[in-house]
């Protein structure tokens, strides 16, 4: 078969179209490429968890994405679990912090202290 005249031909006399055709096979594979390198990565990032839902099997990469969408949102809904512990928490704290102000600031109005006053400020300080 005689070599094709598009590829013995200088760059500067094909046609865009002609370029764009040479250059989508390699453009395809990079972008293949770049697709398996970051699967690839996944699977070791996440290789203890893989080992722990299938282990000993091989796993195919749509298994892999499978799996990282999986424990992401696993992850994410433990993430809002914390997040709303917490808050309601400091929540919490807040409000019995504010309690704290208003019953001093009630309990400081009156000029003479009674024992019972005294007692729960001193509970309160404690």
């Amino acid at each position: 078969m005689a070599p094709s005249s598009v590829f013995l031909e200088p760059d500067n006399l094909l046609t865009p179209k002609e370029k764009n055709k040479l250059r989508k096979p390699v453009v395809e594979k990079m972008r293949r490429d770049r697709i398996n390198s970051s699967i690839e990565q996944l699977k070791l990032l996440l290789e203890k968890e893989f080992q722990r839902h299938q282990p000993n099997s091989k796993l195919e990469k749509a298994d892999i994405l499978e799996m990282t969408v999986s424990y992401l949102k696993q992850q994410s809904q433990l993430q809002m679990k914390r997040a709303f512990h917490k808050s309601s928490q400091s929540d919490f704290r807040e409000g019995y912090s504010r309690c704290l102000q208003e019953a001093f600031h009630f309990l400081s109005l009156h000029k003479v202290r009674t024992e019972t006053q005294t007692k729960l400020l001193s509970h309160f300080q404690k």
